[in-house]
């Protein structure tokens, strides 16, 4: 049992010797505790040489992108979308993952009215989900994943097909951040397909 141990410990031992594992060791033995770091004042930082930054908790921390006046466009830019997209996609969100709908059961007018006006419009390929006409929007089990629901177009013809409330997102912003978009897509979307 003990041999299997000293094996694994071997190349730590390597290691330790080799200049730049000495501050990976040093550390492993740095208190994290203010109180006990003021007592321990014995701790040896003599690997450190002339070209060796060590930062402190208490050194101003630098950012250079925050001042970069095209990261704070982005930052600003990107703000303003989510403000733009929080009201429909908090709402998709409630429709989706509450116990406001059963499985199958279609949206209320008004809800209805925000799905549509808000994501169905946009998405890619909406002209060919509402197809003959839009009888309602309803709420289901996906029929592959069923694990997951998602929103329906029932069609008049009794046809239902499925639609994805990301791609919908994702067309929006694309349309009416066309400079961001695709930065902002990569960031807060989990799949940028669409």
């Amino acid at each position: 049992m003990s041999a299997p141990l000293l094996l694994r410990a071997v190349p730590l031992l390597r290691l330790r010797h080799h200049r730049l594992a000495a501050p990976l060791f040093t550390l492993a033995q740095r208190p994290w505790c203010s109180s006990t770091e003021s007592s321990r004042s014995d701790v040896n930082v003599s690997y450190a040489d002339k070209n060796t930054t060590v930062l402190s908790s208490r050194d101003p921390a630098n950012y250079p992108r925050w001042d970069d006046p095209d990261f704070r466009k982005w930052k600003n830019r990107e703000e303003e979308i989510l403000r733009d997209i929080e009201p429909i996609t908090s709402l998709t969100k409630e429709i989706l993952h509450s116990d406001r709908y059963m499985d199958g059961e279609r949206l209320t007018a008004e809800d209805e009215k925000a799905v549509v006006e808000k994501l169905l419009i946009y998405h890619p390929h909406s002209e060919d989900k509402i197809g003959c006409g839009l009888d309602c929007i309803m709420v289901d089990r996906h029929p592959q994943f069923r694990h997951s629901r998602c929103l329906f177009v029932v069609r008049t013809d009794g046809g239902w097909i499925d639609f994805s409330y990301q791609k919908c997102l994702r067309a929006y912003i694309r349309d009416k951040y066309p400079s961001h978009a695709d930065r902002f897509i990569r960031v807060h979307f989990k799949r940028s397909s669409g």
